[in-house]
C-alpha cells in the first residue's frame, strides 16, 4: 500500500468572503474547494500552499496558519487513505484573481452562497469555523506568522 500523498489548501477569508475554486480535475472534479494541491518534493507546507494558491487563483497570501490535517480516502472507495490534506487559514495579500492550473473557475463567495454550491467535504464546516472566529475583524484568525513546525524548519 503506497504512502498517502501530501497536499495543502488555503481557506482565504477577505471582506466577508472566501476564495474558492471549482476543481477541473480529479480528485473532487467539479466540486468547489479551497485552492490547493500536492506538495512537491523538498517543499515545505507553507511554500506549497503559497505556490498552489498563486497557480490556481493568482492570489498572493499572507498570515498563513495551519488549521487541521485531514485524511482523504481514495475516490475508488478502497478504504485507503490517498491524501493527507493540510488545511491552512490565510489572509489575502493581493493579486489578479483568475482561474489557472487545474481550477475550472474561481470565485469569492459568502457562507450563504457557499452553502448552495456543490462542495468538497469539510469546506463549509471549516469556513464556518473561520468566519465565526473572525468576529468583527472579518479576517482569518491568524497568528501573523508561520510556526517553525508549519514552515518546515
Amino acid at each position: 500500500m503506497p504512502d498517502p500523498i501530501r497536499a495543502v489548501s488555503a481557506a482565504i477569508f477577505h471582506d466577508g468572503r472566501f476564495l474558492l475554486v471549482r476543481r477541473g480535475r480529479a480528485p473532487a472534479l467539479g466540486l468547489y474547494a479551497f485552492p490547493g494541491g500536492r506538495v512537491e518534493v523538498g517543499e515545505t507546507l507553507i511554500d506549497a500552499v503559497r505556490r498552489e494558491v498563486i497557480e490556481e487563483t493568482g492570489a498572493r497570501i499572507a498570515d498563513i496558519e495551519h488549521l487541521v490535517d485531514l485524511e482523504l480516502a481514495a475516490e475508488q472507495e478502497t478504504g485507503q487513505v490517498e491524501f493527507i490534506l493540510s488545511v491552512h487559514a490565510a489572509g489575502f495579500a493581493g493579486g489578479d484573481i483568475e482561474a489557472g492550473d487545474d481550477a475550472a473557475a474561481v470565485a469569492w463567495v459568502t457562507l450563504e452562497e457557499m452553502a448552495r454550491l456543490p462542495l468538497a467535504g469539510s469546506v463549509l464546516e471549516i469556513a464556518r469555523r473561520i468566519a465565526e472566529g473572525a468576529g468583527e475583524d472579518e479576517e482569518a484568525p491568524c497568528a501573523g506568522h508561520d510556526s517553525p513546525r508549519q514552515a518546515g524548519r
